[in-house]
């Protein structure tokens, strides 16, 4: 929906139930698309509504949710104010397509998961739940948020070219310090996304949540 009244360019795939319906924010890894995750997305909830936006930072061309200075080195003003610009795309969005703002999912990969990530830590309130594929510390907030009832999922590569696996556990135990509800999965692959994980994940949402896929 590139002539979209919000302030991202986005796809929207409604849900193609009416009651008790679940939205998936779908966030891309650098480089990516607002089409990347759709596919995923429909695998990991398949009656959810669907919710790609396209990162709105460019580096050499790429898109990206976040500006870096340099590979694992974030900005972190730059990533405090994309987050907070993040927050006011769901919440147009959801008063636009009429979503339940209690129900939202992110599943986000790499850059698009850092910024999941970054949701949960500063903005807390704004998922219910996220999965994580390949994530990063984004920033350690001043003040750790609230996250009772949240759960998350983290799934990490055990040879990950990209991030070292040390950075998921170091997520995991933030997130728990916030009262997370916190899973990791590990695969034995590299940066890139398994079908063997987006299984696991689709199991994890319908028995960690009570979704039916």
């Amino acid at each position: 929906m590139t002539n979209s009244p919000l302030a991202l360019v986005h796809e929207f795939l409604p849900a193609r139930e009416n009651t008790n319906v679940h939205t998936l924010l779908l966030l891309h890894g650098t480089g990516g698309s607002q089409f990347d995750l759709l596919p995923v997305g429909e695998r990991l909830l398949p009656t959810a509504a669907l919710l790609s936006p396209l990162g709105n930072v460019s580096e050499n061309g790429m898109a990206r949710f976040f500006r870096r200075l340099s590979p694992g080195v974030f900005d972190l003003d730059d990533l405090r104010l994309r987050t907070h610009e993040l927050v006011q795309f769901v919440e147009a969005a959801a008063a636009t397509y009429e979503l339940d703002k209690t129900r939202i999912i992110a599943a986000g990969y790499s850059n698009g998961a850092n910024m999941a990530a970054s949701l949960l830590l500063l903005a807390p309130g704004t998922l219910h739940a996220a999965v994580l594929f390949r994530p990063m510390v984004p920033l350690v907030p001043a003040k750790k948020p609230s996250l009772d009832g949240v759960n998350v999922l983290i799934c990490g590569g055990r040879h990950d070219e990209v991030v070292a696996p040390e950075e998921a556990v170091r997520l995991a135990e933030l997130l728990h310090e916030s009262n997370a509800a916190v899973s990791i999965h590990w695969s034995d692959a590299g940066h890139g996304l398994t079908s063997q994980e987006i299984a696991y994940a689709r199991d994890w949402l319908s028995g960690k949540l009570g979704i039916k896929s």
